[in-house]
């Protein structure tokens, strides 16, 4: 059967009945050959442990090779099955009974059923645990194994999206009482079993035989993934064959991919968004009129125009984009105003403002360029920004969340909740602003409130408003929108559709591409 869209879901209200959901059937692929990629987010510190995972490095090798979530996105936005085979809700939204696949193994054979979801996604909870996913795990008040392939989850209050969750990258699925031992060896269910791991340099899996999928995805006998950061020594593997494809090109050489006959540019709009996060609990930050001089210090065009090279859209300091549902495109655009930074400025007291602003290669290509660009524009409204360029390796562990101001890459998420309940709701791990304060009162009221709603038009005017209120009040600057732009050698096949949530066919390359 064929995928339900959110539309689709959200149309239903949630409606008790099956929602029968499996993999897409793609054309015929040819079998066998190898997969080799040349991919950037690596770090020395990279685990098989799903509640660290943040780059496209380990989310590729992890849910998009190696492990498996209950749920999936498809490439074209739509939510399939994966170990589970169907759900069910009730009315209200708040029990959702998952039926999962029978018949599946883990690669050390041990059979997979209820016991393993429950056990995997209660890590996101269990003491001391720092998963971005905590928040969607903490929603579950109750979770009940009905019999050995059943299992029922009972929310604390109703949520329309919570089948897409489940497709979170962070939620993978170990075995039961082996957890331990999974993380060690990188043991899960999926398309490629783990033949070797050496954390921040590379990963080799080969297909597991007879896997559930069958002949309709995983068409390669091998992938290799090769960690490499550097943007140029990407470019450099792939046109010299190294490595058949690579994740964000580099815009500036661009006119050479496009100059050799055997590649060709993939480049997809989503939600991915390029960010300078405050963290709101730090001063200067904790005034909303500090944060405000900083938006109307930004030129969000320039950004667009210089750094990604128009490969993208202007932001406007929300996360919703393009792809989502409730994109607020009618919204008025914050334009670039060193008079109105200047008066928000004074009306925090401060005739100008000092401060740092970390950003590294690590947090997106073109970061550094971009913080001294915001560092040129601010300066015409009083604001002296200093660029402190940081190192890749440890960014996300030693910079993000621990620095007042930096630069941060988001790739979106199909849900507005989901986006919101990952980086904005009151202290969840990936709040990288800190936005708990009373002015963020009337946005976690909504948050709860749109969670719950089933109606869209009413869905609709909830988000808008929030929208609204990050543009005025929140701690994070969106100044573009960037479209995945990766490249691939024409020896390697993929689908018409790319996927357009995660880099890299929704990092499933794996899965869904073959040798031509």
């Amino acid at each position: 059967m064929n995928g339900i869209s959110r539309r689709g879901l959200l149309k239903t209200g949630a409606a008790a009945g099956v929602l029968s959901l499996s993999g897409m059937k793609l054309r015929a692929q040819t079998r066998g050959g190898k997969l080799t990629a040349g991919l950037g987010g690596a770090n020395t510190s990279d685990s098989w442990d799903g509640r660290t995972h943040s780059d496209i490095f380990m989310i590729a090798s992890a849910h998009g090779t190696v492990f498996d979530c209950l749920t999936e996105v498809a490439a074209d936005g739509s939510l399939v099955g994966e170990l589970a085979e169907s759900w069910e809700a009730s009315a209200d939204a708040k029990t959702w009974t998952f039926n999962l696949r029978q018949g599946v193994t883990f690669h050390n054979g041990k059979p997979f059923g209820a016991d393993d979801v429950i056990e995997s996604l209660q890590m996101h909870v269990a003491e001391g645990a720092k998963s971005a996913a905590q928040p969607i795990v903490a929603s579950i008040s109750e979770m009940k194994k009905v019999t050995d392939f059943q299992v029922q989850f009972t929310l604390a209050s109703g949520n329309a999206d919570f089948p897409y969750l489940m497709s979170d990258y962070h939620l993978l699925i170990f075995p039961a009482g082996q957890i331990d031992e999974a993380i060690a060896n990188g043991i899960g269910t999926g398309l490629y079993q783990v033949q070797s791991f050496d954390p921040g340099v590379r990963m080799v899996a080969t297909r597991y035989p007879d896997h559930y999928k069958g002949d309709e995805a995983g068409f390669f006998d091998e992938v290799e993934y090769i960690a490499i950061n550097d943007n140029t020594a990407r470019m450099n593997a792939l046109m010299t064959g190294q490595v058949d494809t690579i994740n964000r090109i580099d815009f500036k050489t661009e006119a050479l991919l496009k100059a050799n006959p055997q590649l060709r540019i993939q480049e997809v709009t989503g939600n991915q968004h390029y960010t300078f996060a405050m963290l709101t609990d730090t001063a200067p930050f904790n005034d909303v009129n500090v944060r405000r001089a900083l938006k109307y210090g930004i030129n969000r065009q320039e950004m667009v125009d210089k750094i990604l090279l128009g490969h993208g859209m202007v932001g406007n300091d929300t996360p919703i984009g393009p792809a989502n549902q409730f994109f607020h495109a009618e919204m008025e655009q914050l334009e670039y105003d060193p008079d109105q930074a200047k008066f928000y400025l004074q009306q925090a007291g401060l005739d100008s403002l000092n401060i740092d602003i970390s950003a590294s290669s690590a947090a997106f290509e073109g970061a550094v360029d971009a913080a001294q660009l915001f560092q040129a524009s601010a300066a015409g409204g009083g604001i002296n920004l200093n660029v402190v360029q940081e190192p890749a390796d440890g960014y996300w562990s030693n910079v993000w969340l621990n620095k007042p101001f930096s630069a941060v890459y988001w790739s979106g998420r199909a849900t507005e909740d989901w986006m919101f309940s990952t980086a904005y709701e009151a202290g969840v791990p990936w709040n990288d602003s800190q936005w708990d304060s009373n002015d963020s009162a009337r946005f976690q009221e909504l948050l709860l409130m749109a969670r719950a709603e089933l109606d869209t038009d009413k869905r609709r005017e909830q988000y808008f408003e929030m929208q609204q209120i990050l543009r005025d009040d929140g701690g994070v600057l969106v100044p573009m929108f960037a479209n995945y732009v990766q490249a691939v050698n024409n020896r390697i096949a993929s689908p018409e559709v790319v996927g357009n949530l995660w880099q890299m066919d929704n990092a499933r390359m794996a899965e869904r591409w073959s040798v031509a």
